[in-house]
């Protein structure tokens, strides 16, 4: 197929617009131009996103009875999020056979062969998959084979809103291996619905990915606006037609939708792009006999320590929780500066070993000693509500056994949880006050924060919010530099008090 010579797909879609009375807007030509391109240099795996109501289905319509046309066997394989989609983009093939000048020869006599959902064109190969056939990305592929795989639209709002739909949209989508022939073409069409797109161009770490998804995937992206600002498509979108969707959509909704941006579609509370990144490690000395623990160079003041517990615990650190799976038991670690600047140095989801001897309580209370131990920490909140009234005693032992002197502060909260996550970030991430350590965004904490919705809307996990949450609030205010690092405060739990003793006993 790569070595025919084919006339160019631009002068089929503009034969095709003629005879519709219709122009050829730039950005189709262009998008045609780069079809053609790829398709004879032999690149098989593309990924085109141009903002919506860009025209992009239809042209890529197009393109589908062009290579019918230049090969009558190929095999076209259309996956949408549904079927009632996929067949939309099967009847635009078919109407465009009917009745492009270059294609009409093409349409079967046999009325059964020319069905709402598939068709087979005259073909001078007898095979037993049809020319074109639609189906829901849920519907089961096994036996099909195909020459091209056109996945148009396969991301929309219900097949991305929740991590397992993410997932399960993704393992579907990894079958298509297996659909298609050797030298198949795959091509995605689409906008992101969510800032964990299958069309990210960089991995998210938060949920465990090294490269992206489509990472060998040519890319072609058209924004309604570019670089300099002008728009893609003046005739239908000028300025004053992009300037109302903006303010229609929302901000969110216009980036992902019309510039491509993969943002949450849905407005979010917390926006981890406010948390001030940094890389470097705690650094404890002594000084003058006083302990000294710093961050970046700066003094340390104070640290709080929150553990919201929770039994089956099972995801190891690190991975994504998927919905569904229970609460996580989570330890979060905030030292805070004389500057009033926050430092959330880790957040540590605790994982339990179904093989170890000890009891799922031992082994997280074994964890948050050692996580005591590492970052100097001279106490621990936790949160005795529901499971936790058990765990001080048990936490306390390990604490003893593993000869870490730190003190375990219980707390109960009649605070609702929603009204609690809001009153500790709110402010913090508005001042940009909030730094984290560069860890954080290997845990499922980064997740959380752009999924998270207040008002009953959010249904995924929490709890790291909700210890992190917990530090926050514990945490001293503190004004300016009122607090004198090196004088009259520390970390390990306030100003320190000198008396007078010039006196005799």
């Amino acid at each position: 197929m790569v070595g025919r010579e084919f006339k160019s797909f631009k002068e089929f879609l503009v034969i095709w617009n003629s005879h519709q009375l219709l122009p050829s807007p730039e950005h189709h030509v262009r998008i045609a131009e780069w079809l053609t391109r790829e398709w004879r240099g032999g690149d098989r795996r593309l990924l085109l996103m141009a903002f919506r109501n860009s025209g992009k289905s239809t042209v890529v319509g197009l393109f589908a009875a062009w290579l019918l046309k230049t090969d009558p066997s190929l095999r076209i394989l259309v996956l949408a999020a549904d079927l009632a989609l996929a067949k939309k983009m099967v009847r635009t093939v078919k109407r465009i056979i009917e009745r492009h000048p270059q294609t009409q020869h093409l349409r079967p006599d046999k009325a059964d062969q020319w069905a709402s959902d598939q068709f087979t064109i005259n073909r001078p190969m007898e095979l037993r998959d049809p020319s074109m056939l639609a189906r829901g990305i849920g519907a089961n592929l096994t036996g099909s084979r195909a020459d091209v795989v056109i996945c148009d639209d396969v991301e929309v709002p219900r097949t991305c809103d929740t991590a397992p739909k993410r997932e399960d949209l993704r393992d579907r989508l990894g079958e298509i291996d297996y659909i298609m022939v050797p030298g198949g073409m795959q091509l995605y069409i689409g906008t992101p619905h969510s800032y964990y797109t299958i069309y990210a161009d960089q991995p998210r770490r938060e949920v465990g990915e090294t490269v992206p998804f489509l990472a060998e995937f040519k890319r072609l992206l058209i924004p309604v606006r570019d670089e300099a600002g002008a728009s893609a498509w003046p005739g239908r979108f000028p300025d004053e037609v992009i300037d109302r969707i903006r303010r229609a959509t929302g901000p969110n909704k216009f980036e992902s939708q019309m510039m491509l941006r993969p943002v949450s579609v849905a407005q979010g509370r917390l926006d981890p792009d406010k948390l001030r990144s940094y890389e470097a490690e705690l650094d404890y000395r002594e000084a003058g006999g006083m302990p000294v623990l710093t961050l970046e160079g700066r003094r340390m003041v104070s640290a709080t320590c929150w553990w919201d517990p929770a039994y089956g615990a099972g995801a190891p650190e690190g991975a994504p929780r998927e919905g569904g799976v229970g609460d996580g038991s989570v330890v979060a670690a905030v030292f805070s500066d004389a500057e009033g600047g926050f430092w959330l140095h880790r957040v540590r989801y605790l994982s339990v070993d179904p093989d170890d001897p000890d009891d799922e309580a031992t082994q997280q209370c074994r964890q948050v000693a050692g996580f005591l131990r590492d970052f100097h920490l001279p106490a621990v909140s936790l949160e005795i509500n529901g499971v936790g009234r058990f765990l001080p005693s048990i936490l306390r032992r390990e604490l003893g056994k593993a000869g870490v002197a730190a003190s375990v502060l219980e707390k109960s909260s009649s605070v609702p949880k929603e009204r609690r996550i809001l009153e500790a970030f709110d402010a913090v991430l508005a001042a940009g006050a909030l730094h984290a350590h560069r860890s954080v965004w290997d845990t499922a904490f980064i997740r959380e924060m752009r999924e998270w919705r207040p008002g009953g809307r959010h249904k995924g996990h929490d709890d790291g919010l909700d210890a992190v949450a917990g530090c926050l609030l514990a945490e001293p205010i503190r004004f300016g530099s009122s607090a004198r690092p090196g004088r009259d405060a520390d970390w390990r739990g306030g100003p320190v008090t000198r008396v007078a003793s010039d006196f005799r006993v």
